[in-house]
């Protein structure tokens, strides 16, 4: 370990630590996804505390070369407490207004995937064309798009917008969720940006040959979703457990370093 990551490690808290830790893997899966958009489009967690810090990737690196020690501490003023890098404004300004009326925000995962974006830019939003459109509609809100996110007033708007629901469509922009753990943010982020990738490919046929889903099934989906189907008797562990432990196995195996 280097003295600049040994530094950090002695200056925050164990708790704080293994959130950078969550963090980083989160940016490398993006990457090994190819769901990043060269410096841009962000990740954001809490930082364990009462002082309503968060962290954010540096703006000037990839995501492939986010690291545990390299993430930078900002405050919900945009205050640079820790790191050696700036910002991206647009991030901050989105990030920070969720973390602030959320409490449940304990990560945000903000992308800008090409189909992510087609799909936020047809007027009849997510459609229930398959199964994992049924599972993120119940929880999917959408934020008109405003042009880039600079402007700090936008944050009221965006926030009133998505309400208690954990996805986000951004129109004209890109794809959002939240989650208490990195596991379920990344759960929910994948659901999403799979369910708009079978959309554009779905729309791509003749419209009278698209199959709405059944409204009876797109029903039951809902109150499945609601009610939680991933544990099975005898599981080892929560579906988020599960979920956490592939996704270190897959980061530590194609991107180490992530946790320097």
């Amino acid at each position: 370990m280097n003295a600049e990551v040994q530094s950090l490690k002695s200056r925050v808290s164990e708790a704080e630590w293994q959130v950078r830790v969550q963090l980083a893997a989160l940016y490398r899966l993006t990457a090994l996804f190819g769901w990043d958009d060269f410096l841009y489009t962000h990740i954001s967690a809490r930082v364990p505390g009462p002082d309503r810090h968060f962290l954010l990737n540096p703006l000037g690196l990839w995501f492939e070369e986010v690291s545990a020690s390299n993430l930078v501490k900002v405050d919900l003023d945009g205050r640079i407490i820790d790191g050696q890098w700036g910002i991206n404004q647009a991030g901050y300004v989105i990030h920070s207004a969720i973390h602030a009326a959320r409490e449940d925000a304990h990560f945000i995962a903000h992308f800008h995937t090409d189909d992510g974006m087609a799909a936020s830019s047809h007027s009849v939003g997510l459609l229930p064309l398959n199964q994992r459109a049924l599972a993120a509609l119940p929880d999917l809100a959408y934020h008109d798009y405003e042009g880039v996110a600079l402007n700090l007033d936008e944050r009221e708007r965006l926030v009133a917008d998505l309400g208690q629901k954990h996805q986000l469509l951004l129109r004209n922009h890109g794809t959002l969720a939240l989650g208490h753990s990195a596991a379920q943010t990344w759960s929910r982020i994948y659901n999403l940006e799979k369910a708009c990738s079978a959309q554009v490919r779905t729309l791509a046929a003749p419209k009278e040959a698209v199959l709405i889903a059944p409204k009876e099934a797109q029903e039951e989906v809902a109150r499945q979703v609601a009610k939680g189907f991933e544990r099975q008797p005898g599981d080892r562990s929560r579906h988020d457990e599960l979920v956490w432990d592939a996704i270190l196995r897959k980061v530590q195996k194609h991107s180490p370093g992530f946790d320097a």
